[in-house]
């Protein structure tokens, strides 16, 4: 695996900001995260390619462990893919999975926990993808994507923290915030976002890609393999992280 670097003169990344910045854009959790300088950005090469991964997942756990030395609210994690611009929606969804599946893959091998405080079935709705012991939430964007807050000019996955909601809840905020966003999305898309639903009403993996399903949709990930023997990993350790410069306080 490698170190994670930092990405933020990539022109990707300032093309994400921008889009971010843009005063319609509904979400007000992601225009906070970036203004206070806590939106990290990793810029991979291709969505449909396994190339990055060995470099995302390291990022992800250090995103993690920086987060646990100071759980601010309001931070993301972002992937800006250079490419491809032309996935269908069915095929940027697959492609979501396909790397969702490969870092937890890694997760699994390293013998990360799962966050115990989500389930780790696809079909379960209390499900969330976990990192390093954290539970996330993704929201997919790319070119051709049906709502405009997701129609961003190449694939991105933005990881969001479920404590973070959670905290959120807890500080009688979370409804607040979540009508505030529903209120710009209706006003920029037209219509309100038929996928949405709150965590434990229906598996989030549904609002994931941002693609319209049906009652009939299955999760094309296959879930989480079992972690194996402490044997097996014995031959290799991870580099241990430091965070130091790895990304600077304003983050990417």
């Amino acid at each position: 695996m490698q170190f994670p670097r930092d990405d933020r003169e990539h022109p990707r990344a300032e093309a994400f900001r921008e889009f971010i910045r843009n005063p319609p854009f509904p979400c007000v959790g992601a225009k906070s995260a970036l203004s206070r300088g806590r939106m990290t950005i990793v810029v991979a090469r291709d969505i449909t390619s396994g190339w990055d991964d060995m470099r995302i997942y390291p990022a992800l756990l250090a995103f993690v462990a920086r987060y646990r030395l100071q759980p601010d609210l309001f931070q993301s994690f972002a992937v800006v893919f250079e490419g491809p611009g032309d996935l269908s929606e069915e095929g940027f969804e697959r492609n979501l999975w396909a790397r969702a599946q490969s870092l937890t893959d890694k997760d699994a091998w390293l013998g990360q926990p799962h966050d115990s405080r989500v389930a780790d079935d696809p079909d379960n709705s209390h499900f969330s993808l976990s990192f390093g012991g954290e539970a996330f939430f993704v929201v997919g964007l790319h070119p051709n994507a049906s709502r405009p807050a997701r129609c961003f000019s190449s694939p991105v996955l933005v990881f969001n923290l479920h404590a973070q909601f959670e905290r959120l809840r807890a500080e009688g905020r979370y409804e607040k915030l979540r009508a505030s966003i529903l209120e710009r999305d209706e006003a920029l898309a037209g219509s309100l976002n038929p996928m949405l639903a709150r965590h434990g009403e229906t598996s989030e993996a549904r609002q994931y890609s941002g693609r319209v399903v049906g009652a009939d949709w299955r999760c094309p990930m296959q879930g989480r393999p079992a972690a194996p023997d402490a044997a097996a990993t014995d031959a290799w350790h991870p580099p241990a992280l430091s965070l130091d410069g790895l990304f600077p306080a304003n983050g990417g």
